[in-house]
């Protein structure tokens, strides 16, 4: 029984870059890194992150193409959102009106991308540049405040956006920790359950030393994960809707025919197009769902920010594309994740994190975000060349 180690390396490398990076926080910042409030805020903080990072990585599986507009249609959706809330228009219409927006946003920039041919990256800066001018219109340069209780506790903003302890009012939060238990169950289920189906058709499965290993260091890092929550206030709503987002998107890049068009097109698209299927209905579902997340990402923004501001949304979409690329999406295409992006979102996170509270100027911060995202794409062409 002998275990590769090169392949283990090759597979989980930023997994190990995650663990490094945190121990090396975590070290430096005296325990600071992993305080509850501070594992807490790693989530609230980067919830748009994990959002645009789940649309992006359908942009880039068609071909390392990318949408630059999602921040600014963050602001401008955020902006008409806060605007309806601050004239006491039901929260929920608001909340259908700036999904709808989204929406409408996507398709708008999909079909210049897909059916005029208009290359993505030269249609996404177009929109960045029209949809901040639109947001600018539509605040009209100033903050709007959101007052509406409800909405902030949905979507994870204000003091009371966790979920309630249904088994006490202690200092650990019981909810919390039992369903960090329970998720860490069904996955063990689910896990066995999908090796032992593989099997029965006849497919080749990982080693079972292989397979308990993961269970076992996967499940203690949920159940970890959950304690550390349930030692501040538990979960945050914000976490509900990232957990709901990913699940979706895990389950359309794996198991929909749609998933696996879009990993075609962005292997080879001339090949996928002679095999008969539609490209052009391919991209134009990517950047639907780019302004769907769109949307969703400005309901996360302004319930966190309790407001919303011409400036919201500035650099979110670089995040987003650090995130995948950071997580293994390939920047030519057909390769990517959602395991990938999550890695790469918290480690991104992380990284934030760990230098605002060593008090390092914002300036370096940028800087080395910039370097982490360029070992990764080197890391990715390095590979690709290899694999030629």
């Amino acid at each position: 029984m002998s275990i590769n180690v090169k392949a283990v390396l090759k597979k989980y490398t930023m997994v190990f870059a995650l663990i490094a990076v945190l121990i090396f926080f975590h070290a430096i910042t005296g325990g600071k890194m992993l305080l509850p409030q501070n594992v807490n805020n790693l989530i609230s903080q980067n919830a748009y992150v994990f959002v645009l990072a789940a649309g992006m990585l359908l942009c880039i599986l068609t071909g390392g193409n990318i949408d630059l507009a999602c921040g600014s249609v963050i602001c401008f959706i955020g902006g008409i959102g806060a605007i309806m809330m601050d004239k006491d228009i039901s929260a929920v219409f608001a909340v259908l009106v700036m999904i709808i927006g989204g929406l409408l946003v996507g398709a708008w920039q999909g079909f210049w991308i897909a059916y005029v041919k208009v290359p993505p990256f030269i249609a996404t800066l177009a929109g960045m540049y029209a949809f901040r001018g639109l947001s600018n219109v539509v605040l009209q340069g100033y903050t709007v405040g959101i007052r509406n209780t409800g909405f902030l506790n949905v979507f994870g903003g204000g003091a009371d956006c966790y979920i309630p302890d249904f088994f006490g009012n202690g200092a650990l939060n019981i909810t919390c920790l039992l369903t960090g238990v329970v998720l860490a169950a069904i996955y063990i289920v689910l896990a066995l359950k999908n090796r032992i189906s593989a099997k029965s058709k006849g497919y080749e499965v990982e080693p079972v030393y292989s397979m308990l290993i993961k269970m076992v260091i996967i499940s203690a890092v949920v159940i970890w994960f959950f304690y550390k929550l349930a030692n501040y206030k538990g979960i945050p709503t914000s976490l509900i809707w990232i957990g709901l987002v990913l699940l979706a998107y895990a389950y359309i890049t794996s198991n929909t025919t749609m998933g696996r068009y879009l990993y075609a097109v962005g292997g080879n698209e001339k090949a996928t197009t002679l095999s008969g299927i539609d490209s052009r209905k391919v991209y134009f579902f990517a950047y639907v769902n780019m302004g769907l997340m769109s949307g969703l990402g400005g309901i996360l923004t302004i319930a966190r920010a309790t407001q919303a501001q011409p400036t919201f949304g500035q650099g979110y979409e670089m995040d987003a594309i650090a995130a995948c690329f950071i997580g293994g999406a390939s920047a030519y295409g057909g390769e990517g994740s959602v395991f990938g992006i999550v890695i790469g979102a918290l480690l991104m996170g992380v990284i934030n994190m760990g230098m605002s509270i060593m008090g390092v100027d914002a300036n370096y911060q940028k800087v080395v975000k910039g370097i982490v995202v360029l070992v990764a794409i080197i890391f990715d062409v390095l590979s690709n060349k290899k694999k030629k």
